[in-house]
C-alpha cells in the first residue's frame, strides 16, 4: 500500500502525452497555472466548468478533499463541477472503475468520501474487484449490482474517456484542476491546496468576463 500511495504524484515521461496532443505554453511561473495549447470540450458551453482530475489511492486528493468540497458548496450558477479519475497507469484503473460504478449506481454519496477514508485511515488495501466489492458491500450496496455495473459498457466508456482527458488535459500528477477546458493547475503550480482554489477562482472570473464580453 505504501508504494501504491507514493505514486499519486508522477513526473512520468508517457510517450502518449506527445507534444503536438496537448502541452503547457510555457512554465505556470507567477500566474499559478498552465494554458493547455489545445482546449478540450466542456460538459455543458452554457457554464464555466472545473474538473478534479483526481485519484483514490493518493493522499495529496485525500487532503484537498475538504477544501474541495467547501469550495464546491459556495459555487455560482454559472459554474459546474466535475470529478474525473485520472489514469497514469493501469493500477489506477480499478479505483476509477469504483468511481464510475458509484456515479452508474447512483450511489457516490455512499461511497466517494468513505472510500478515500477507508484507504486512508484505515489503510485498507482495495486492489482489485473483490477487494471493492467488499467494499461496496460494506456501504449497502447489493453485490450483484455493484458486479454487474463495474462490467458494464457504461462503466468502460467512462474509463475510457478518463484516460483520454488524462493525456488530453497534459496530467502527470493529482491532484489536478482543469478550468473551463484551457487551463490546468495544481498545488505545485499554484504554490499550496489552498491556492489552487484561489487560482481557479481568478481564471473563473476571467471566463465569466470574457463570456459576457463575447455575448455583447
Amino acid at each position: 500500500m505504501k508504494k501504491f500511495i507514493q505514486t499519486c504524484v508522477l513526473a512520468l515521461g508517457m510517450a502518449v502525452l506527445s507534444a503536438g496532443v496537448v502541452q503547457a505554453e510555457g512554465e505556470a511561473g507567477a500566474a499559478g497555472y498552465v494554458t493547455l495549447v489545445a482546449p478540450q470540450p466542456t460538459s455543458d458551453a452554457s457554464k464555466i466548468e472545473v474538473v478534479e482530475m483526481f485519484w483514490y489511492g493518493c493522499s495529496h486528493c485525500y487532503h484537498l478533499e475538504p477544501l474541495l468540497s467547501k469550495w464546491v458548496s459556495g459555487i455560482p450558477s454559472d459554474v459546474v463541477f466535475v470529478r474525473m479519475p485520472a489514469i497514469l497507469g493501469p493500477s489506477w484503473e480499478i479505483l476509477a472503475r469504483g468511481y464510475y460504478t458509484a456515479e452508474l449506481l447512483g450511489v457516490l454519496d455512499k461511497i466517494h468520501a468513505p472510500l478515500f477514508n477507508a484507504i486512508h485511515e484505515g489503510k485498507q488495501k482495495i486492489n482489485n474487484e473483490d477487494d471493492l466489492a467488499k467494499f461496496f458491500v460494506a456501504q449497502g450496496i447489493d453485490e450483484k449490482q455493484f458486479r454487474d455495473t463495474i462490467k458494464s459498457f457504461g462503466v468502460a466508456a467512462k474509463l475510457n474517456r478518463s484516460k483520454q482527458m488524462t493525456q488530453r488535459y497534459g496530467i502527470t500528477g493529482v491532484p489536478s484542476l482543469i478550468v473551463n477546458g484551457k487551463y490546468r493547475t495544481s498545488a505545485g503550480d499554484a504554490g499550496g491546496q489552498e491556492q489552487m482554489l484561489v487560482v481557479v477562482d481568478k481564471l473563473i472570473a476571467e471566463e465569466r468576463a470574457a463570456k459576457t464580453t463575447a455575448a455583447k
